[in-house]
């Protein structure tokens, strides 16, 4: 056990260069990461915040719910913010019709659940972190189109029922468990915890692998031009998470957890979106794609220096 945790610290340690290593082998060298199917990632997500679960106790989640004016003031800053900073973004750098919506969509999403991940791994506010997340991600069938149309008077289908679902399946029903097997077994939690960042970097390389391998061509064949927009939306989404909680004086696991709930986005649902919402604009899938990869490198950079700031 104690080798594990060793590797587990090591893991978390260095989570930066190994997702970055994973998202290099499947950019340039795809076939050795097809295998990772992207039908997986709703799995490996799951197994991340069962992890998560097992971190929290229902005293902390009940406390996120007594002061509800935390998570209204993160679901506010989500879609106000990130899609901002996407038009702004977009019509600055002149992205063409394709490539803007793309942008767009990325920025009306919901936070990702990797947002949770990130900020567990920052030793954040987790509570507060699956609480925006689970309420951004419950108004987005409402918001997302809403919020698109009005930045490009374009309509986006979002199936309701199945965002619902997702969230049940993906946070709700795995922290469920998680706070249930602390519940009764804790001192198989104790021994879990100690290797959970082990866990959540592999998972989170898994899920680049996926989405890379199979974006790699697309990814590839985009201007450098999308590359800048997609790392300034996500790098000012932090910034401005940051710097609001700064000013509201918020206590600093509260400002991490913000910080990051702002600047990572459902980058994947951005991706499957895009192509029933712009049928005939191929390449907006790819802002998305291309944020699924950064965010995560980016998290992982951000993660590490709130945990050396502790």
């Amino acid at each position: 056990m104690k080798t594990l945790e060793k590797i587990s610290a090591f893991t978390g340690r260095y989570m930066a260069l190994i997702v970055l290593a994973a998202a290099a082998l499947s950019l340039f060298v795809p076939r050795a990461a097809l295998w990772v199917q992207t039908g997986w990632v709703n799995y490996l997500l799951m197994l991340v915040m069962f992890g998560m679960g097992l971190t929290l106790s229902w005293a902390d989640l009940a406390g996120v719910f007594k002061k509800p004016g935390y998570v209204a003031l993160g679901c506010a800053a989500q879609f106000t913010i990130m899609p901002l900073l996407a038009f702004t973004l977009g019509k600055a750098f002149s992205l063409d019709t394709a490539l803007l919506a793309g942008v767009i969509l990325v920025g009306t999403c919901p936070g990702g659940t990797a947002s949770n991940v990130i900020t567990y791994l920052s030793k954040g506010d987790v509570a507060l972190s699956v609480g925006m997340t689970s309420v951004n991600t419950l108004l987005a069938p409402v918001l997302t189109p809403a919020i698109t149309w009005l930045l490009l008077r374009t309509s986006v289908s979002v199936d309701v029922w199945g965002m619902f679902w997702s969230i049940v399946q993906v946070v709700i029903l795995p922290i469920g468990a998680g706070l249930v097997i602390r519940r009764f077994f804790g001192r198989f939690t104790e021994s879990a915890v100690r290797v959970l960042p082990m866990v959540s970097v592999i998972a989170i390389c898994l899920i680049v692998m996926a989405v890379v391998s199979h974006n790699a061509e697309r990814i590839l064949t985009t201007g450098a031009v999308v590359f800048a927009v997609v790392i300034l939306h996500n790098l000012l989404g932090y910034a401005c998470g940051y710097g609001l909680g700064k000013v509201l004086k918020l206590d600093l696991p509260k400002r991490k957890a913000l910080c990051v709930e702002i600047g990572m986005q459902n980058s994947g649902l951005a991706v499957s979106l895009a192509a029933s919402a712009f049928p005939g604009l191929a390449m907006a899938a790819v802002p998305g794609a291309i944020f699924s990869v950064w965010h995560n490198l980016s998290g992982a950079v951000l993660a590490g220096f709130f945990r050396r700031r502790e």
